[in-house]
């Protein structure tokens, strides 16, 4: 069966290998000039199946308004002028119930859950490199306040069946022995021990090489122009002007599936939310971090790959820019700097920001939609990394008329209707 994918990014490429596996001729079509050169290109690093959890939550908008207004702030607000921003905050703010909490929970858990298996399953099977790490996360606090706040997340991890420990400010060198710079402003953490780390951008690329040795062709520099369809399905995309006929189409474009599909009518809630990194040269592996720190205080992560620290986090609601505000940059070196002053090379630090596709209730879409050969993989918001591979193989099962290995039927684009 013939299958175009339109996004070369991890879900897009992700999904080319299953459906590979399963039989298909596959072109991948994506408007950049290489593999994952957008927002999976310099994303946080951790795969965090542990720290799977909605951003919709009770409380949440009480934080929020308070984190606008402080410093060094991990939430940004600007209107865009759009409407769709205004209703897709609305949205959100619905979904911050415990009854909806709880359904959107348990959704992103099974998915990145059932990714942890698909990346066992994956290493065994291609052993490859990517810099991986599987030493867990270390989630730190700084204040009495916010351990205490940690129990409602404790409970979630415990009824989920997510292994996790508690720990004394001095027990966290167990794990991240550099931390000792730190201790005296760290009030306690938890350890997720499953959690693993990897570069993105590398797995994707070496995941693309896979895929063409096995037959795919990518078309680089091809932006989707527009479709041809009988109301029923689509027959052809047109992009980088050229034609491309198929039984079968995948959306995996992130942030941008919205805007590409709205001419077909279909209104995915999807909304960019900006996101910020910074990657620095290793100077002194043993002040370094060994895998991925959260900080709590500042919503900020500090991942190590072999050689680079890579520091991400912030969420800024602005619309579809791309402009680094020297202020984010101060945000994550502070933090950087705070934890790890003898670990890395602010100086020769790498500054990226890239749009991360949130729909309102955290969890992606998957599935069929509008049309009887268009399924969407797309809308992971911060999780795209986390929840590729598990995502990837769900979707090529629908597209191939395959019943998942896990439910499936709540995570298209119909719970919305």
């Amino acid at each position: 069966m013939k299958t175009v994918v339109l996004g070369a990014g991890i879900a897009g490429i992700s999904t080319a290998w299953y459906l590979l596996q399963q039989g298909h001729e596959v072109t991948v079509i994506d408007r950049a000039e290489a593999a994952a050169m957008e927002t999976s290109f310099a994303n946080a690093g951790q795969l965090s199946y542990g720290y799977t959890t909605p951003w919709a939550a009770p409380g949440i908008p009480a934080k929020a308004a308070k984190w606008l207004f402080r410093q060094h702030s991990p939430l940004i607000l600007k209107a865009d002028g759009s409407l769709f921003q205004l209703q897709w905050l609305m949205q959100m703010l619905q979904n911050c119930t415990t009854e909806r909490y709880q359904t959107n929970k348990e959704r992103m858990v099974r998915i990145s859950e059932y990714s942890r298996e698909m990346f066992r399953r994956f290493e065994a099977e291609t052993g490859m490199d990517f810099e991986g790490r599987k030493k867990g996360t270390l989630q730190i606090f700084r204040s009495t306040k916010e351990v205490e706040a940690a129990e409602k997340d404790i409970e979630v991890l415990a009824e989920y069946g997510v292994p996790y420990q508690r720990l004394k400010p001095e027990e966290c060198l167990q794990h991240e022995p550099a931390l000792h710079h730190a201790l005296g402003k760290i009030a306690g953490a938890l350890h997720l021990p499953n959690d693993a780390t990897g570069d993105c951008h590398l797995f994707a690329s070496r995941l693309k090489n896979l895929c063409e040795a096995k037959g795919a062709v990518f078309k680089f520099g091809h932006a989707v122009e527009r479709f041809e369809h009988n109301g029923k399905q689509i027959q052809a995309v047109y992009a980088g002007g050229e034609r491309f006929e198929a039984e079968r189409f995948v959306c995996a474009l992130g942030s941008f599936s919205r805007t590409v599909l709205a001419d077909l009518g279909l209104k995915l809630p999807i909304y960019p939310v900006k996101g910020y990194s910074l990657t620095l040269p290793v100077t002194d592996g043993n002040e370094a971090p060994v895998s991925t720190i959260l900080d709590e205080t500042y919503k900020v992560a500090i991942t190590r790959f072999d050689k680079r620290i890579r520091v991400g986090g912030m969420a800024e609601l602005s619309g579809y820019g791309l402009s680094l505000p020297p202020e984010r940059r101060e945000t994550l070196a502070l933090v950087v700097n705070d934890l790890y002053p003898k670990g890395g090379d602010l100086e020769k630090a790498e500054f990226w920001t890239g749009l991360r596709p949130m729909t309102p209730d955290s969890t992606p879409i998957i599935g069929a939609a509008g049309f009887n050969n268009l399924f969407l993989n797309t809308g992971h918001g911060t999780l795209g990394w986390t929840m590729s591979l598990g995502s990837a193989k769900i979707t090529a099962d629908l597209v191939c008329g395959i019943t998942p290995e896990v439910r499936s039927d709540d995570l298209a684009l119909s719970r919305y209707a």
